[in-house]
């Protein structure tokens, strides 16, 4: 899978069909696992897919956000090297997660999909993929209708006032705006205030990188994105909105005492007030965002298995040029063979 530099051709544009098989692998790879009940296998499974394939690729490739931060389970850690390191390869910044939605693969649920990002960069020190070090972020995604134009969006600013704004700009009431937000108890008061200002919402149990592009995506029935996610989506969906024109802003979220208090002892005070926007998270246009469906969702189909033939749904989209590409594949299972775990084997699907 060589990433052989042209001229005027953008990294990211002669990766972007391996990055799509390296998703793909890890959905096909955790297809046997859906509805069983074990996420952590179902992780392992992904991972190692992933892994496998994107060892395969010409690329100087650094983990900047990885799987396994948030639950502790088997994953690609930040620091990583992926791909094969000869010289002269492209140095890439990446970020990744498996599965979107382990919980949601584990009970069969719709809303699973494999989903990475990689930025090219000028050498592999670079990252243009943040390294947020909280667990969690305040996040509020939207489409590019709101980002243009006059007013902006504060993450300190009340619900109504922010909803006010983003009707505004799309030409709507309030109350016809549609609100997505993770199913948490944390976010029992935002609830509330969405709903007294009138407007509706979509609630999730899981899926949080979906849940933040909806906005951005051509005729989506989802306005705004807001709540409290996972630090690695937030980069994870920053990446695709940079690829689609909106915007997010984010900001640290602290768990407990605890995290606050190692977070400035780690030295974080100043970032722990600074809000994140996208391209703080996702710098420059050399990005691509990948993302394969593994159970169905409003973003991607997930994997289906009619034989001896499985298919695949995958969305790749790129800053540079704002392309968006659907690509649905039919795999032979009986000829599938995928690189994967940190021992690099073939196996057989």
């Amino acid at each position: 899978m060589s990433a052989e530099r042209k001229p005027g051709v953008g990294t990211e544009r002669l990766i972007g069909l391996d990055l799509v098989r390296a998703c793909e692998a890890a959905s096909l790879n955790v297809f046997r696992w859906i509805g069983k009940g074990d996420k952590n296998a179902a992780d392992a499974a992904a991972t190692d897919a992933i892994r496998g394939m994107l060892n395969l690729i010409d690329m100087r490739g650094t983990c900047t956000i990885g799987e396994g931060i948030k639950d502790q389970a088997p994953g690609i850690f930040v620091g990583e090297t992926l791909g094969t390191w000869v010289d002269d390869s492209p140095a890439v910044s990446i970020a990744l997660d498996p599965i979107d939605g382990t919980t949601l693969t584990a009970k069969g649920l719709p809303g699973a999909i494999s989903v990475l990002a990689a930025a090219n960069t000028k050498s592999p020190d670079e990252r243009a993929l943040a390294a947020v070090p909280s667990v969690y972020m305040e996040k509020i995604a939207v489409g590019p209708q709101v980002k243009e134009g006059t007013g902006t969006l504060r993450l300190d600013a009340p619900v109504e006032q922010n909803l006010e704004l983003i009707a505004l700009k799309l030409g709507k009431r309030v109350r016809d705006l549609v609100v997505c937000i993770l199913d948490r108890p944390r976010h029992e008061k935002l609830i509330n205030d969405v709903r007294g200002t009138g407007a509706s919402i979509r609630l999730i149990g899981d899926g949080d990188v979906a849940g933040a592009i909806g906005p951005c995506m051509p005729d989506s029935p989802v306005d705004v994105y807001m709540g409290i996610g996972g630090s690695p989506e937030a980069i994870l969906a920053a990446a695709a909105i940079k690829c689609l024109g909106g915007e997010m802003l984010a900001r640290m979220w602290p768990r407990d005492d605890e995290e606050r208090k190692q977070l400035l002892d780690d030295g974080y005070e100043e970032h722990l007030e600074r809000t994140y926007t996208s391209e703080d998270m996702a710098r420059g246009d050399g990005i691509v965002f990948v993302a394969t469906g593994i159970t169905d969702s409003a973003l991607l189909a997930g994997v289906r298995v009619s034989g001896h033939i499985a298919t695949t749904h995958s969305i790749v989209m790129r800053a540079r040029s704002r392309t968006v590409r659907y690509i649905r594949a039919f795999h032979d299972l009986t000829r599938k063979i995928i690189r994967v775990g940190p021992d690099s084997r073939d196996v057989r699907l």
